[in-house]
């Protein structure tokens, strides 16, 4: 640095508050293997850096020279080395955190209440996931709230709507407890799917009991 800048010896010594004799003594030591060692070193990590186009950085360099060349050398020393060559990689993209979107939920038709006194006034449903040697199969579920009965259900290779449908259309069909003039299902797809409304009371039959009358179909 002292010869390649011009600057003096003995002012330069001065400004670092070294002596001159040490300072000639360094000059006439032999490099030590450590620093030859670092020399080669910066020199792999050069190459490195170059083939990665300089987007690698102090982990990935590291990685490169331990698991692909095979050198022993510790990530701190691949990091110091880097920042004396003034290497750096191009910083990743910083993932921006969405906030969740809260969606429309139905509506809670029975408000929590799920004791009943008759058979068919309330009916729950879900969907569970088997894992088979022919791949993936989903269950819809229609369960009787007061019995615990299953009134339908449903298999298929994917969790779409109809799957919910056609176990909610066969608990209909197979449900004594009322018979209904009109088939709410017999298009094959609901009214409203999940939030399934009967298209109104059937003629002769009256008004529907209640609330909870309403989500069962």
């Amino acid at each position: 640095m002292i010869n390649s800048e011009g600057l003096p010896a003995q002012v330069a010594c001065r400004v670092l508050q070294v002596s001159e004799s040490g300072f000639y003594e360094w000059r006439r030591r032999p490099p030590s293997a450590r620093s030859i060692r670092h020399v080669w070193l910066t020199d792999m990590i050069r190459q490195v850096h170059t083939a990665s186009r300089g987007t690698y950085g102090a982990n990935r360099v590291h990685a490169e020279l331990t698991m692909g060349y095979g050198v022993g050398v510790g990530h701190n020393a691949v990091e110091m080395l880097m920042r004396r060559a003034g290497l750096a990689g191009l910083p990743g993209s910083r993932r921006r955190r969405r906030p969740a979107v809260i969606g429309v939920t139905a509506a809670d038709l029975v408000d929590r209440n799920f004791i009943r006194t008759e058979p068919d006034q309330l009916w729950l449903t879900d969907i569970t996931e088997h894992r088979t040697r022919e791949g993936k199969v989903y269950c819809a579920v229609v369960l009787d709230v007061l019995s615990r009965r299953v009134v339908g259900w449903s298999i298929d290779s994917s969790p779409t709507s109809s799957l919910v449908t056609s176990a909610l259309g066969y608990g209909y069909r197979e449900s004594t407890t009322h018979q209904w003039d009109c088939d709410p299902f017999r298009s094959g797809r609901p009214v409203h799917l999940l939030g399934v409304y009967p298209p109104g009371p059937p003629v002769g039959l009256g008004p529907l009991y209640g609330v909870d009358r309403r989500l069962l179909r």
